[in-house]
């Protein structure tokens, strides 16, 4: 088990009560992964099952591995014009 640095942004901060939290997960877990283990603490289970993305500030899919440096952000969805 590894322990993982997520970042949390806007709405999902406010949902987690953080805006940066850590979580153990295997050391071949995904992104997915990550995103379960967020589900499951307080306030977890109002974020989307999928939010967007972004390790080391590029958007992955759920599928990707982490590595235990990677940093791994939620962004809310973004609106723009």
């Amino acid at each position: 088990m590894t322990h993982h640095r997520v970042l949390l942004f806007a709405r999902y901060a406010e949902l987690l009560g953080a805006g940066e939290v850590a979580v153990e997960l295997s050391h071949d877990a995904t992104a997915a992964d990550c995103i379960a283990a967020l589900r499951t603490l307080p306030g977890g289970d109002l974020l989307p099952s999928h939010p967007v993305l972004v390790r080391n500030h590029a958007i992955v899919t759920g599928a990707v591995v982490l590595d235990p440096s990677d940093e791994l952000a939620l962004l809310p969805p973004l609106a723009g014009g």
